[in-house]
């Protein structure tokens, strides 16, 4: 049976990718973007099956009238992606209190607004796969863009305790965890805060050191690997894409279980007993 689709973000990027590839193998899709004009080609090309919508995902009356248009066209709701994004780009002092909200409100709280506006079809229906796009960002960190880790890092946790609450409704939650990859994430979609010449230094080698994330990767080849996890009886809750996140999660894991394990004296004295 072919599959509905509701995907956020769908003007470039993984959005446009994942779109692309689930129309083309017969399945529909409500595909949402701030304007409807990048999705011009899509509906010329899949008619009925692509039902454009334009939505800020900041805005929650607008999301729950989006979901509810999509599920009363289709009928049904099979994939909810919350996929629309941006990075914010700047040291934690250099940011500015707007950019960290704005940050916060279209990463953290868009991907809220479309998950509960979609859980009542999916619990109803007892069926649904809800796709929150992370990062090997969501899991570990770097200097400069410390308000999107924030954003991602929130993202996990609120997707990990949701994907224990609505399991036995049918309802499956994964995190897809890419790494580097050729899009327009540090592009012009991305935003930059006022930069504080006394970061300059640490701005340099950050800059200058090599990249933990390797050549990025190619966004179309990632249609397969989408296709295979919706399609999955078995889904995982965390999927890396691309070949860096593993090595990355590895090196990461292990310095914080030496960390904890090297200082759990402290923290048995601290519980008031004794190791």
């Amino acid at each position: 049976m072919s599959k509905i689709w509701f995907i956020t973000g769908t003007s470039r990027g993984f959005g446009r990718e994942w779109a692309e590839a689930a129309l083309e193998r017969g399945d529909s899709v409500a595909a949402t973007a701030r304007s409807t004009d990048s999705l011009t080609a899509l509906v010329d090309t899949y008619g009925d099956r692509i039902l454009p919508l334009a939505l800020d995902v900041t805005d929650r009356a607008a999301v729950f009238a989006a979901v509810r248009q999509a599920q009363e066209r289709f009928g049904r709701l099979d994939v909810v992606i919350n996929n629309a994004g941006y990075g914010q780009f700047g040291m934690v002092e250099e940011l500015s209190e707007a950019e960290v909200r704005d940050q916060l409100e279209t990463n953290l709280f868009g991907a809220v607004w479309v998950t509960q506006a979609a859980l009542p079809y999916l619990r109803a229906q007892g069926s649904g796969h809800i796709i929150q796009v992370s990062s090997i960002g969501g899991i570990s960190a770097f200097p400069t863009v410390g308000a999107y880790h924030a954003s991602k890092w929130a993202l996990e946790g609120l997707s990990q305790a949701l994907s224990q609450e609505v399991a036995g409704f049918g309802v499956k939650v994964t995190l897809i965890e890419p790494g580097g990859f050729s899009t327009d994430w540090g592009g012009s979609s991305a935003k930059h805060a006022t930069a504080i010449p006394a970061y300059d230094g640490v701005r340099e080698q950050a800059a200058n050191r090599p990249s933990r994330a390797g050549t990025p990767g190619d966004p179309t080849a990632t249609r397969g690997p989408i296709l295979t996890i919706v399609d999955s009886d078995d889904p995982p809750l965390r999927a890396f894409f691309g070949e860096a996140p593993l090595g990355i999660a590895k090196a990461d894991y292990e310095s914080r279980l030496a960390s904890w394990e090297k200082w759990q004296p402290v923290a048995v004295e601290a519980h008031g007993g004794k190791d």
